[in-house]
């Protein structure tokens, strides 16, 4: 069974046939602008819910866990996303205050990848995106707490069918504005 299972799903294609170019030393030097423009262009190529990403975090064990959520902002205090603070998620950003969030727009083969430190962001903020949620119903919710990645490292990766992907970082192994 595990043969043919490993079979299908080695047959299943990796990417599309067409794949959109990518040059880094044409991309803007700000990670926050190419970001924007990688999102118009999977919203353009017809990505549904291209703000979605996944949120990697550890327990207080080192064991880790993702899960989907979605990208609220980008400023200066970092990449936004909010949870409820007795979530797992929220638990364990409060142990250990350090995330990865990853971007994969099929459509397109590319993915971003955002890790670093996070931050609560404030009370007034946090309140302001628990009302501004769809569907709320006007009801508070004190544990409701919107956060922020602060970058140490940005990763755009650019999928090629001659398997020489394109990774533009920023951070260790690059510069990271600011």
């Amino acid at each position: 069974m595990s043969d043919s299972f490993r079979r299908q799903l080695r047959a299943l294609p990796d990417f599309p046939a067409e794949l959109p170019g990518f040059d880094p030393e044409s991309a803007p030097a700000d990670p926050a602008e190419l970001f924007r423009q990688w999102l118009e262009e999977a919203l353009a190529a017809g990505e549904r819910q291209p703000h979605a990403c996944s949120l990697a975090t550890v327990d207080e064990s080192g064991q880790p866990s993702s899960r989907m959520l979605i990208l609220k902002n980008i400023d200066d205090d970092g990449w936004h996303f909010a949870t409820s603070r007795i979530s797992r998620k929220g638990r364990e950003l409060s142990g250990n205050p350090r995330a990865a969030l990853t971007f994969y727009w099929p459509s397109l083969g590319r993915q971003v990848r955002v890790a670093g430190p996070v931050a609560e962001l404030s009370a007034e903020a946090s309140a302001r995106d628990w009302a501004e949620r769809p569907r709320a119903d006007g009801s508070e919710n004190p544990d409701w707490q919107l956060y922020a990645v602060r970058p140490a490292e940005i990763e755009f990766w650019q999928a090629s069918h001659d398997r020489r992907h394109i990774r533009h970082r920023f951070g260790p192994d690059g510069v990271l504005p600011g």
